[in-house]
């Protein structure tokens, strides 16, 4: 391509000039003409190469008539912000389902009610040891749904012993998983490898992560985040 540059100074201007002046009588004006049809056919080409690179790198969210968000929230005594009443991952799946109109699920477990952040600790350890399944309360019948955002705080690493209880008992193979944690500095812990085990005939897509303290704040990063996924 270098050989056809028409800027001044360049080797290409002399090249072109020596191989298309005198025997084919080639005029000005036409020499003209033809710089600006190769310009035209250079500068579609690249437009053409930079968005189609786009498209392919672009991973949309399918879009769907139903969305489901499934989720455990833990209100009460918890790290950094203290006794609260809606929990951190219950704010962020109400951003979600105000933005893109998802239904709720919430997974609810009475067993750590009331429980002081410290205990609550050492029970969500003791509990991954065992591989306990906790009960939970309720059921939604998932298959009325392709796209599934899964949410939930990182305990010890992963997703608390009671989301486990709920994935046991909800087959989402096939399904779009998108998953979102809540923490105060373990990001998504191995939350979407683990997820991708228990489902491994589902497009789980690029997890998203957000600090707990940060929920009631920064709805403006969850809103990025989800636009950033086609909605």
């Amino acid at each position: 391509m270098k050989t056809f540059t028409f800027d001044a100074g360049f080797p290409g201007k002399a090249i072109v000039h020596r191989a298309y002046h005198g025997s084919f009588g080639l005029t000005r004006g036409l020499k003209i003409l033809l710089t600006s049809a190769l310009s035209l056919m250079m500068t579609t080409s690249c437009s053409g190469r930079e968005k189609a690179e786009a498209h392919a790198n672009s991973e949309p969210a399918p879009k769907d008539s139903k969305i489901l968000v499934v989720f455990f929230s833990h209100a009460g005594d918890n790290y950094s912000v203290g006794n609260i009443e809606v929990g951190n991952t219950k704010i962020v799946a109400d951003y979600i389902s105000e933005f893109t109109g998802a239904d709720q699920f919430e997974i609810k477990t009475s067993k750590y009610d009331g429980m002081a952040y410290r205990p609550l600790c050492d029970l969500a350890k003791e509990e991954q040891k065992n591989g306990e399944l906790p009960p939970y309360e309720g059921s939604v019948d998932v298959s009325q749904y392709q796209t599934v955002f899964v949410g939930g705080p990182v305990w010890w690493g992963t997703w608390p012993q009671v989301m486990y209880t709920f994935f046991s008992k909800n087959d989402m193979s096939g399904k779009t998983l998108i998953p979102f944690t809540t923490h105060e500095g373990s990001g998504l812990g191995s939350c979407v490898k683990d997820l991708k085990k228990v489902y491994p005939n589902a497009d789980v897509r690029k997890g998203f992560s957000i600090y707990g303290h940060d929920v009631r704040t920064d709805k403006d990063r969850v809103v990025k985040w989800l636009e950033s996924l086609g909605y």
